[in-house]
């Protein structure tokens, strides 16, 4: 019987360990990065039972944990291909799904003056932003996410936006956390001003529906008035969601003709087509009468979809970094929520 050559041996132990932890993601695929994302989803979605915290979208829990959990703990390189994916593909199809949340009947409940007032605002809250933030020195992807997520709809116009900036993720984060801060702002403020500023509920509703940031942050403000301001809030603020894929196209095509005109011929062009998906789903809606119980699923599961694309972002965003662009864009923030909410107050008081 022939002896084992000592070499076979060798051959067998000859994988070091960092060989072997870098096959590791590639032999669980995706699946990691996947559970962790979920987790966090689900971890923001618990905590929303707390009071006052109620107030956060699951959306913008789950970017703070996703930031908390990367900064302190650290992001196994095993869930590395999973938090991409989720980044990516989950993002874009949670942002289909959000075209089954809206209605061609909803614009045409806002009416001719409101949809002018609501377009116009966002077309200036948004050049007004990006132009102010190259005054003051604010990286152009980074002027632009904060310009989609105030003039639109807050994180999800942030990451849909994205799609097309292709900004660092520590830019994402800052923007998200721009119009956290400032939406939760006028959410407070907001309920104590309509006497003062002598709007009726229907006013007040469209006010808060045209300027505020995040949905949930229109209907905390809008209710505070009584429930025709904010059930008209709510519908005003979902035709100004339907704008972010008109907005998003145009970028697209905007960075798509600067891509030729500066000789990158051959690069892909970034345009979002998913976003066609979403506009598709909104017609859909529109002409087929989806169950109340199947609706409230289908928003539901959206939601989370969203929460974990924001967690794969909070795991991939160094907290450093965002202290190294200082207080600009902060100030930038500011700016632009004065702006969204004096602009448009200016336009109801004028033509309502």
């Amino acid at each position: 019987m022939t002896a084992l050559s000592p070499d076979i041996g060798a051959d067998d132990t000859s994988i070091s360990p960092p060989a072997v932890e870098a096959s590791l993601p590639s032999a669980f695929g995706i699946w990691p990065g996947l559970a962790l994302t979920a987790a966090i989803a689900a971890m923001a979605f618990a905590l929303r039972q707390i009071p006052y915290v109620s107030t956060l979208s699951p959306i913008i829990l789950s970017i703070a944990i996703g930031m908390t959990f990367h900064n302190f703990v650290g992001t196994p390189a095993l869930a590395k291909p999973g938090v991409a994916f989720s980044m990516r593909r989950i993002l874009r199809f949670s942002i289909i799904l959000l075209g089954l949340q809206l209605t061609a009947s909803q614009l045409v409940e806002v009416g001719g003056t409101g949809l002018a007032i609501i377009a116009t605002t966002l077309v200036a809250t948004f050049l007004f932003t990006v132009q102010l933030g190259r005054l003051i020195g604010v990286d152009r992807k980074l002027a632009q996410l904060i310009a989609a997520g105030t003039s639109i709809c807050g994180a999800s116009a942030v990451i849909a936006t994205n799609t097309v900036t292709d900004a660092p993720d520590e830019d994402v984060a800052y923007a998200v956390a721009c119009v956290t801060v400032f939406g939760s702002i006028a959410m407070f403020a907001y309920p104590l001003v309509p006497d003062l500023l002598h709007l009726d509920p229907h006013a007040f509703g469209l006010w808060s529906g045209a300027s505020i940031h995040e949905i949930a942050q229109v209907v905390a403000a809008a209710f505070q008035d009584g429930r025709s301001a904010g059930e008209f809030g709510t519908i005003a603020k979902l035709a100004r969601v339907t704008l972010l894929a008109p907005v998003v196209l145009s970028l697209g095509f905007i960075a798509a003709r600067q891509a030729r005109h500066g000789g990158q011929s051959t690069a892909r062009v970034p345009l979002p087509w998913f976003v066609l998906g979403f506009i598709a789903l909104v017609g859909i809606n529109s002409v087929v009468s989806i169950p109340d119980g199947a609706r409230s699923m289908i928003a539901t599961v959206t939601t989370f979809l969203l929460a974990m694309a924001l967690a794969a972002m909070g795991l991939e965003t160094d907290i450093r970094k965002l202290y190294a662009k200082g207080l600009r864009p902060l100030l930038l923030g500011a700016g632009a929520f004065i702006f969204i909410s004096g602009f448009s107050l200016v336009l109801i008081k004028t033509l309502m």
